[in-house]
Parts: structure tokens; C-alpha cells; sequence
């Protein structure tokens, strides 16, 4: 509940029970054959959303000719085209969904989770990845930290929180606000607004531009990356600080991988035209991308989620410090198993995940289940509102900065107001016993 009165904002905030729960607990939560890998069983996903698309194309390909004077009467000429672009709308549209869903697949080879086989792992998943744009190397080795450090400030690899000093603002004034974000007197909400407020408009435009224009950033110019690194760090650079000197021959690779992928998109363009092969394949991808970046941007960012130092952050923390949602379940719930089914439920079993990254998609509905069972015991925030432009949007305004002081941080909004504020249960803060400054070799 938010006061105001003329000098000062207040908020009744939500205490977050920031956890100190054993890995053993965790997993020991988990049924023991969820933690089983098939090759053919996971294959069989890569055969069906490839049959999914097929389906999707064959369909729009028969039913475009028909859009005809001679098949169908439309009242004005221009309905005509309006229906062809409605048709192939659609069909980007869902072979985006199902192209998700084969990212998915390549992002579960990163982690081991696609077969028992390390080379078969790798081999499929850089055909995946590559296929829909990912350098797979590359990409899975700064993945691999971001689960190892995840919601850690210095240590994450994507979605890390501005500081109020990294943006600029005026320092913490105290007796006029608080650390924890619950009281805000009118002049710095003022202040604040005035630096961090967007006008819906231009919030629009933020949001369009983050969810089309975000992954190639991120994977080019470490946009919304780990803010410690340097100038030129990118997922095409085997020397960026990211990476190990062992990695950097893996790096190459992807990147040819990647120079290939370009070039076959450069001469299907060539004998095709552009107009083709937009239609076909590249606004599909731009569809892949996009719900790459709002999936993951809202399953670890959210006014109710914190975010760790070093000094209180461990493994189970930051692997808890993240939500499950429902794809398009804003949407009512036969859009929401569509998007949970095309995208092998990447959205709504994340946490999960991170508990342990090793789990195939088909075996993590039921891990969740069991887990959230020993999660909600804690009183742990892991279910988020549904996946949606609209959330996004929010999240988007609500998020827009952490202090500099802290080792637990919540974000604060445009007016320096959060609505959570940490609790725990004791003083203790047990070691995660992860390295998060190496990555192991396996």
C-alpha cells in the first residue's frame, strides 16, 4: 500500500525470506528419474517442431493462391492483399513460437541436458543454435556462468541492475529517503522522476526496441551484460574477459558457424529475393529473438526478485532468485498451452532450471511440481504474472535501478520506491562452494 502525503511517499513493503536452503534439500526434492537424459526421447522434439513449422508453411503456401477473385469474392481489391499479409502473419507468427522451441532444444545441449553424450550434445546443439543465429560456443559459455552467478552484481552475465551511481543520480539522501526504498520525501521522487521517467510513449518505444533490437546487442556489444567488464566485450571475440584461454578455439568456431549461417541468408536473398526469405525465415527469427528476450528478461527481472553481492550471495539464492511464468497465459489458457507446448515450456519451469540445468524440458514439469512443493514451504516468490507485452511493460517501468550500498538489493522504481525489502531467518550466509570466477571443463 503506497501514502502520500505533501512531503513524503511511503510504501508498505513485502518482505523477501532470502533462503538458506541446502542443495541437498533441493535436489533431494526431485524425483530421481527426472535427472534421466535420452537422446532419442529429446530428438523426438527436434522432429516435431520441424514437422510443427513444415505444417505451418505447407498450409500458408496451399491457402495464398486462393486468396483469388476466383476462389473467393472480398469487397475491395485491397482486402485481397490484406488477407495475404494476415495469412503470412500467422504463419511467422507461429513458426516463431515452434523456432523458440528449437532454441530451446540447442539451449539444452549447452547444458548437458539433451543426452548422456557430451559430442552428441555439442554436435546438435551447434546445428540448432547456429540455425537460428546463436554462436553456440560462445553463447553457452557465458550461459553457463549466468547460471553459476545468477542475480549476483558482479558476477551475472546478463539483466544486471544499474546502480543509482552507474545512471548518474544524485547520491542516497539521507533523512529524505531510505536505503530500502519504503520513504521518499516529494523533492528527490521529483528528482528521480525527472532523470528515470519515461512518457508511455517513449515506454512503448523502449519496450519495442528491447525486444527487437536486444539479443544482437547483448550478443555483440554486451548490451545489458555484466557492467564490469571492458569496452569490446562480445560473444564474437575469443579474447573478451568472458572467456578462458582454453574457450577461445570454441569461440572461433561458432563464429564461422555464424559467418556461414549469414552467408546462406545472403544467397537465399540473392536467388530468391529479399521479400521471400524476409517472409520465410527472417521475421521467424526476429519472432525467435524476440521471445528469446522477453521470456528471459521477465524470468529474472521483477520488483520482487533481489539481487545479491558478494558477501550474502550463494548458488541456491541466486538459483531461487528467479520466476516461472506462463507463456501468453494472459492470453487465456488454450493460447498459454500453446505457448508452453511450441517452446517446451522454457518460461514456465525456469526455476527449476536453475536448480539444476542438467534436466530435460520433458522430465522439468514434474521436477518443478515437486520443487515449488519444498519452495512454497519457505514462503519463496517463484510464480510470476504471465508472460506478455503488457508485463513487460511493467517490469520495464516498475525496475529501473538498485543502490550501491547493500548486499541484498531490490530495484527501485522512477520515483525510488521498492516494494520489497529483504528478511532472514538467521544471520548466517552459507557458502554455495561454486567457483564462480572459474568454469569447469566437462
Amino acid at each position: 500500500m503506497v501514502q502520500k502525503n505533501d512531503d513524503v511517499t511511503s510504501v508498505e513493503q513485502g518482505v523477501y525470506p532470502v533462503p538458506n536452503i541446502p542443495m541437498k534439500e533441493l535436489l533431494g526434492a526431485i524425483p530421481s528419474h527426472c535427472f534421466e537424459r535420452s537422446a532419442l526421447r529429446s530428438s523426438t522434439y527436434i522432429i516435431w517442431d520441424l514437422f510443427v513449422i513444415g505444417c505451418i508453411y505447407k498450409a500458408a503456401a496451399t491457402l495464398d493462391p486462393l486468396i483469388d477473385p476466383i476462389h473467393i469474392q472480398l469487397p475491395h481489391p485491397l482486402a485481397y492483399t490484406a488477407l495475404r499479409v494476415a495469412l503470412w502473419s500467422l504463419y511467422t507468427f507461429g513458426t516463431g513460437l515452434f523456432g523458440t522451441g528449437i532454441w530451446v532444444l540447442g539451449h539444452e545441449c549447452g547444458h548437458q541436458a539433451f543426452s548422456e553424450s557430451k559430442t552428441l550434445n555439442n554436435i546438435v546443439g551447434f546445428i540448432l543454435h547456429t540455425s537460428v543465429g546463436v554462436p553456440y560456443h560462445s553463447w553457452r559459455v557465458s550461459h553457463a556462468k549466468h547460471h553459476a552467478s545468477t542475480s549476483h552484481m558482479t558476477q551475472d552475465q546478463v539483466f544486471v541492475p544499474h546502480t543509482r551511481s552507474e545512471l548518474g543520480l544524485p547520491p542516497l539522501k539521507e533523512g529524505q529517503e531510505d536505503l530500502l526504498g519504503s520513504r521518499v520525501s516529494e523533492q528527490v521522487r521529483r528528482e528521480l522522476y525527472d532523470a528515470l521517467g519515461d512518457s508511455p510513449i517513449g515506454a512503448v518505444i523502449n519496450t519495442a526496441c528491447y525486444l527487437l533490437g536486444g539479443w544482437p546487442a547483448y550478443i555483440l556489444f554486451n548490451t545489458s551484460g555484466q557492467k564490469r567488464y571492458p569496452k569490446g566485450t562480445s560473444h564474437f571475440n575469443p579474447s573478451s574477459p568472458m572467456y578462458a584461454p582454453h574457450h577461445y578455439n570454441q569461440v572461433v568456431v561458432s563464429t564461422i558457424g555464424i559467418v556461414a549461417w549469414a552467408s546462406c541468408i545472403a544467397a537465399a536473398i540473392y536467388f530468391k529475393g529479399f521479400v521471400t526469405v524476409a517472409i520465410i525465415y527472417i521475421v521467424p527469427y526476429l519472432w525467435i529473438h524476440h521471445w528469446l528476450v522477453l521470456i528471459t528478461f521477465l524470468q529474472h527481472t521483477d520488483p520482487i526478485l533481489p539481487h545479491y553481492r558478494a558477501a550474502e550471495f550463494t548458488f541456491p539464492r541466486g538459483a531461487l532468485s528467479t520466476l516461472d511464468r506462463s507463456l501468453m497465459g494472459d492470453c487465456g489458457k488454450v493460447m498459454a498451452w500453446i505457448g508452453a507446448h511450441a517452446t517446451n515450456g522454457i518460461a514456465e519451469t525456469h526455476v527449476v532450471h536453475h536448480v539444476c540445468s542438467k534436466i530435460p524440458h520433458y522430465h522439468a514439469w514434474e521436477a518443478s511440481a515437486a520443487l515449488n512443493k519444498v519452495i512454497k514451504g519457505y514462503g519463496i516468490p517463484h510464480e510470476g504474472r504471465p508472460v506478455g507485452w503488457s508485463e513487460f511493460y511493467r517490469v520495464l517501468r516498475e525496475c529501473k535501478f538498485v543502490e550501491d550500498e547493500g548486499d541484498v538489493v531490490f530495484f527501485k522504481n522512477a520515483e525510488g520506491i521498492a516494494v520489497m525489502r529483504p528478511g532472514f531467518p538467521d544471520m548466517s550466509a552459507s557458502d554455495s562452494g561454486v567457483d564462480i570466477g572459474q568454469e569447469s571443463k566437462k
